[in-house]
């Protein structure tokens, strides 16, 4: 018999319910963590320059995090909310091949789910504000982790099993290629690894073979079979979305974030940072000051 051991863990953020109106009004928003939504009434629309996606009652929608959406409620709309980060020990997203926005049918254990989750977790609301500018700081997403730490240990096993529930909904064999996760090589998971707590460092072809005891080539070459991106642009796939995170949580130079980030400069940083999000980090950053999300 195959034993499989779950990769992934989750860390609450925020969860709640919520009666939302017209000033539930915003566009591009990019956020480091996962958003799942459940409609009990009204409606209301997620889009992004892909597709456009009606929220509507009964139904249950996944946004995976760094998912470039719109939300938009015309009149009203009843919504189940709980935000989460994902952790996984090989670095690798359970939905690392779909960030797009995703919507099912919703069952009675979904909303049982929900409203469990929420019962067991009082007080995690966005109590402050529902402006990004005042409560994604990175100092507030400590403040609401630290509160996991301080539950007991049965509420945190539940927590983590309803999120793993409510996000395995959408584990299609479109969205997740399990075979091909299973069969990455340890080599291979151990550059991933490598790479997503090194991203400061000067990260270089040579350097991830060498650890593989692999010529560069060859490395290169079981990287893309199996990841489906170039060593490089994997890593700066991870330095921007590293760079989305300290943009949005905090008020650190951009000279500051290229550093941690791994880039020797600004301009190439910026060069990098438009290329992969379609925006320049000034521009990212006023997009996420300037809306109000739940």
């Amino acid at each position: 018999m195959s034993r499989r051991i779950l990769k992934h863990s989750f860390s609450l953020l925020h969860v709640d319910y919520v009666r939302l109106d017209n000033k539930w009004n915003y566009t591009n928003i990019v956020s480091p963590y996962y958003r799942l939504y459940l409609i009990d009434e009204g409606e209301g629309l997620v889009s992004n320059s892909e597709s456009t996606v009606k929220l509507e009652p009964g139904y249950i929608y996944l946004i995976p995090s760094f998912t470039l959406c719109n939300l938009h409620c015309e009149r009203s709309l009843g919504q189940y909310f709980i935000q989460f980060f994902e952790e996984s020990s090989d670095g690798i997203s359970l939905f690392y091949n779909n960030r797009s926005i995703m919507k099912l049918k919703a069952s009675l254990l979904d909303l049982e789910n929900f409203k469990r989750i929420l019962a067991i977790n009082r007080g995690r609301g966005i109590n402050r504000s529902d402006n990004p500018k005042v409560y994604e700081k990175n100092v507030y997403y400590k403040e609401y982790q630290e509160l996991n730490s301080m539950q007991s240990m049965s509420a945190f096993m539940e927590t983590q099993g309803i999120i793993l529930q409510l996000a395995s909904r959408f584990l299609t064999p479109e969205t997740f290629e399990q075979n091909k996760l299973s069969s990455i090589p340890s080599k291979v998971l151990d550059a991933i690894s490598y790479i997503q707590v090194n991203l400061h460092e000067n990260l270089t072809v040579k350097l991830l073979a060498e650890r593989a005891n692999q010529h560069p080539d060859y490395f290169s070459r079981l990287f893309y079979q199996y990841t489906g991106e170039r060593p490089l642009s994997y890593i700066n796939d991870k330095r921007i979305e590293r760079a989305q995170y300290l943009i949005t949580t905090t008020n650190m130079p951009y000279s500051d974030i290229a550093k941690e980030t791994g880039f020797e400069n600004v301009p190439y940083f910026s060069k990098i940072f438009k290329k992969l999000t379609g925006m320049t980090p000034s521009g990212y950053k006023k997009k996420n000051q300037n809306i109000n999300t739940v």
